[in-house]
């Protein structure tokens, strides 16, 4: 794969943003197909408790993707994007949207999410290969004042997901 392009994000202010870095103990490709190939994916997104039954990704710049993350009580939550920036290996950075199960984009608060939501938040991942594992500095960029703790644990509960889930 060859990064083709990219679409750079507009910088939000530092109380609208997380940021995580993270060791894992897998190796970059295994890390890299983790956040790449959909049934991966399926296998580690969601917080503790939370299953992802359908994941479905257009692979490339400007290519959409569908999650659905299922909580332990059975309701579902729908996110879709669009891949803006892809180097191999390296960054991915993508939109991030709360949606229906057909991908149309729906406000937060559909979702039930308190606060004013944007209807586009931005992910970017880099990927360091530190062999045999991998470092990864994440950053969500449009999160609502007083949600930033509750989407660190979630982040980090499906990281501890991917490393026990990816071989």
């Amino acid at each position: 794969m060859e990064a083709i392009g990219k679409m750079s994000p507009q910088p939000e202010p530092a109380s609208q943003q997380i940021v995580i870095e993270r060791i894992f103990d897998l190796p970059l490709n295994k890390t890299w197909q983790a956040w790449t190939h959909p049934e991966s994916f399926k296998r580690w997104w969601g917080p503790r408790g939370y299953t992802c039954p359908s994941s479905s990704m257009d692979f490339r710049i400007g290519g959409k993707y569908l999650h659905c993350m299922r909580s332990p009580e059975g309701e579902d939550r729908w996110s879709t994007g669009i891949f803006k920036e892809i180097e191999p290996y390296k960054k991915l950075v993508f939109a991030d949207s709360f949606s229906d199960k057909k991908g149309n984009l729906v406000p937060a608060s559909a979702m039930n999410m308190p606060g004013d939501w944007p209807l586009e938040l931005i992910v970017t991942v880099n990927f360091k290969d530190n062999y045999p594992k991998t470092k990864i500095l994440l950053q969500h960029q449009g999160i609502r004042p007083g949600m930033q703790e509750e989407c660190i644990t979630g982040w980090n509960q499906s990281f501890d997901k991917l490393e026990e889930n990816i071989e």
